[in-house]
């Protein structure tokens, strides 16, 4: 597994003990989905839930649910409303959104201020909620990196597909070149078997704890389940639509062990 570049490190900011972020460092691994219906899984264990839709440009968490919020996060950037005013409850999920606004380039690459007066807005913010799921942006952008640092616990998703194991690596890499500190957690998504997701983390593991001389933990391994494409082309949250499907059944394990419960 090639080294990602080194990068200077970065300010650190306090992360929100109460805020877990989904990242992935590649696209089409299924990380706003398992944002989605982490979200769902957290508030039907009777939390109160929020999930802010972290892809700024190419946000999707509203699409996914089939929402028409009429407050976004490109509202909030213009001034127009404050954050609070932007979330919208999803009735289906149990869950609060706060959707980005898809398709406006300028969202990902806001000034390095208004970035900061974002997240410290969405950490007072956190303090009304049980639970702040940050779905961010594919890649490693200032603005991913930077909204990282603010939760507490940073799930990383990959599949067994060699570019995203590449670029889960090179996101893990400059994490925690960011906060020595950070806790990062792996997610093994679209496995053909628990076994086979296994066998994918030990390989991610083995470049981390080679090159970084870290040991991220496994957090879980999703199973490939053709649920998962039917709800999302249903726009329905899967543990409403597939409840019993095998993907369902691993995301519950998968937040019991975020609870501390296994």
């Amino acid at each position: 597994m090639i080294e990602a570049p080194m990068m200077e490190r970065e300010e650190q900011r306090t992360s929100c003990a109460n805020m877990l972020a989904v990242a992935s460092g590649k696209g089409g691994v299924g990380k706003t989905w398992l944002s989605v219906t982490l979200a769902q899984a957290l508030a039907r264990g009777g939390g109160r839930v929020l999930l802010f839709d972290g892809d700024l440009g190419l946000a999707n968490v509203d699409i996914q649910l089939g929402l028409h919020p009429s407050n976004d996060l490109g509202g909030v950037l213009d001034g127009s409303y404050e954050l609070k005013e932007a979330a919208t409850h999803h009735d289906a999920g149990g869950f609060d959104v706060i959707a980005g606004r898809s398709g406006s380039g300028s969202l990902a690459n806001i000034p390095a201020g208004r970035l900061r007066q974002l997240m410290d807005d969405l950490a007072a913010l956190a303090s009304s909620y049980d639970r702040v799921i940050l779905d961010l942006g594919a890649g490693l952008e200032r603005t991913v990196r930077d909204l990282a640092a603010a939760a507490r616990t940073t799930l990383v998703v990959a599949t067994d597909e060699p570019t995203s194991l590449t670029d889960a690596y090179a996101f893990i890499k400059l994490a925690q070149m960011q906060n020595p500190k950070a806790d990062l957690r792996i997610v093994i998504n679209m496995a053909t078997s628990p076994a086979e997701g296994e066998r994918t983390y030990a390989t991610l593991l083995k470049a981390c704890e080679s090159f970084l001389k870290i040991s991220p933990p496994l957090a879980g391994v999703i199973r490939r389940d053709s649920k998962v494409k039917d709800a999302i082309r249903h726009q329905v949250p899967l543990l409403v639509r597939h409840p019993n499907s095998q993907a369902a059944s691993d995301i519950e394990a998968l937040t019991r062990r975020l609870n501390g419960k296994t």
